[in-house]
């Protein structure tokens, strides 16, 4: 039985150049396959075959790229007016890994002229069979599929939006519980994640609706990071949460990452505005340090996570409906993690940890299956927090009979759920004892 899984999301179109011994090296002048809008970005990558296949080998190699676009009147005029020239790394082990030539980010033309040298590899001690140059676009097939996903996601990103405020429309804010005031903040920026301006890429020969896109996701991502960190802390902190001692350091810590993968981003993105070869990975001195710094920021991140889950896992687990809370969040957010990892592992192996990975991740992608499924895995993450944490039926009833007004998290109506009594709002530091000390007078009263 055929499985379907849809078109796929890079479209190759290989050039292959024989060469005889690598003294015959001259410039190549490759002509690019014709292009439209639905092709959205295009890179040149070559591949160095040498006659042995068992080298162990690694050298800097210099490359000068001249990129042509050919206009309707077949001109070809200069991009950027300018002649580039890159080094590279040829690393080889029983077979040369891939070099990336060349990457536009968005096309100004039908069809583009590329001409490639190479000043270095003529000195190699090694015969060089062959030297294959591949284009990569996305797949125009592909490109309609997300327009219309992205399209279905955010229309039932705005519905979810707008019932779980107008489940909420009749209670006060200050009624309102720390999951519920982060989801009135999420459910805004997935509608953003999932990028409504995006069908702007077709229309638009810029670099800025791509940029846009990628604004969006990280401020998603980076608002989920500190979700998770707010809610475990918050979960156990009654009453009111300070700026200071509160929030700031989970906005520092997660501020860090944001700002870095935007840096990044946007690093990238004009640079090859102004230099189609320009790879930051490559091209900057100081990327080893940002990719340092950022995995420390992001080691910091977890460990502090998982001190708040422990400590709140420990203190709360007397506490019928908070331990319930902290369960739910804690299993659902689980299985999306261990989904999330093992669908990268299995895809990527090793490769998750090479350096461009995350410069690269769409377009190892093989069709739009795998890609719709990890695109969707966290919007309906959020639609499921979404439905749990809207107050029930019966919660404004419930709410109207409390010393301390509360609403259920979860859509149920059990009389026997505890709904934030009075000893909840004590000091928890203090253990077990005091809490039964403290219940037992409230009974005697």
């Amino acid at each position: 039985m055929t499985v379907t899984t849809g078109p796929n999301v890079i479209e190759t179109s290989v050039a292959r150049t024989d060469l005889n011994n690598s003294l015959k090296l001259k410039p190549f002048n490759l002509s690019s396959p014709p292009l439209s809008t639905y092709n959205q970005q295009l890179w040149l990558t070559c591949i160095v075959e040498l006659d042995q296949h068992d080298v162990s080998l690694k050298k800097n190699v210099t490359m000068t790229v001249k990129v042509l676009g050919v206009v309707k009147d077949g001109s070809t005029p200069y991009v950027n007016n300018q002649v580039h020239n890159r080094t590279r790394l040829l690393s080889c082990a029983q077979k040369c890994s891939e070099i990336i030539v060349a990457h536009l980010g968005y096309l100004n033309y039908t069809q583009y002229n590329i001409f490639v040298s190479f000043e270095d590899l003529n000195k190699l001690t090694y015969t060089i069979q062959n030297i294959t140059f591949t284009w990569k676009t996305y797949n125009p097939t592909f490109s309609q599929v997300e327009i219309w996903f992205r399209f279905v996601f955010v229309v039932l990103t705005f519905m979810v939006t707008c019932l779980f405020a107008h489940s909420l429309r009749k209670f006060s804010m200050r009624d309102w519980g720390i999951e519920q005031k982060w989801m009135s903040i999420l459910l805004p920026l997935l509608l953003l994640y999932n990028d409504p301006f995006f069908p702007l890429s077709f229309l638009v020969n810029s670099w800025f609706p791509g940029m846009l896109d990628d604004l969006f996701q990280s401020l998603f991502l980076c608002a989920l990071l500190l979700f998770w960190l707010c809610v475990y802390h918050g979960i156990r902190v009654q009453g009111e949460r300070k700026c200071l001692t509160f929030y700031l350091p989970k906005f520092f810590i997660v501020g860090l990452l944001w700002l870095a993968s935007v840096t990044l981003g946007i690093w990238q993105t004009v640079n090859e505005v102004h230099d189609p070869t320009y790879q930051y990975r490559v091209d900057t001195g100081n990327f080893q340090g940002m990719k340092i710094f950022f995995l420390v920021v992001a080691t910091t991140y977890i460990l502090y996570l998982l001190f708040l889950i422990v400590r709140a896992c420990s203190e709360l687990r007397n506490m019928p409906y908070v331990d319930l809370r902290l369960k739910f969040l804690t299993a659902l957010t689980f299985v999306v993690l261990v989904s999330s990892i093992v669908i990268l592992y299995l895809r990527f192996g090793a490769q998750v940890l090479q350096d461009n990975f995350v410069a690269e991740l769409s377009t190892h992608y093989q069709n739009s299956a795998e890609f719709l499924s990890f695109y969707g895995l966290l919007n309906f993450y959020l639609y499921t927090l979404a439905f749990v944490y809207s107050p029930s039926k019966n919660a404004l009833y419930e709410s109207q009979l409390k010393d301390n007004p509360a609403f259920s998290m979860l859509n149920d109506s059990d009389d026997d759920v505890i709904y934030g009594s009075d000893y909840e709002e004590m000091p928890l530091q203090n253990g077990q004892a005091i809490r039964a000390k403290y219940k037992e007078e409230s009974d005697s009263d």
